[in-house]
């Protein structure tokens, strides 16, 4: 299991077009893939109505967290997405 912590520093946060970029993305991997956000909040990546439903904000911190066979890649990949600013930065 591998994780990092990122800030969404796009200026409308996880909305849908970002969300469903990120969904597609992880989705990509075998790997499970989940985020932890405002301390007790947990969305999985696989799921568009999970990420929209964690409301995440511009500026807040996520924890991408990835297990699985290729869980190193799919969070290089999910972190390098969320640090673009999903093309909205």
């Amino acid at each position: 299991m591998v994780s990092q912590t990122v800030k969404v520093n796009n200026p409308t946060g996880l909305h849908l077009r970002p969300a469903g970029m990120f969904c597609q993305e992880a989705m990509r991997f075998k790997s499970h893939i989940v985020f932890r956000y405002r301390e007790t909040g947990e969305a999985n990546a696989k799921s568009v109505l999970s990420i929209l439903g964690a409301c995440i904000r511009p500026e807040d911190e996520i924890e991408i967290i990835c297990d699985g066979t290729d869980e190193k890649e799919a969070l290089q990949a999910l972190v390098a997405l969320v640090e673009s600013g999903f093309g909205e930065a």
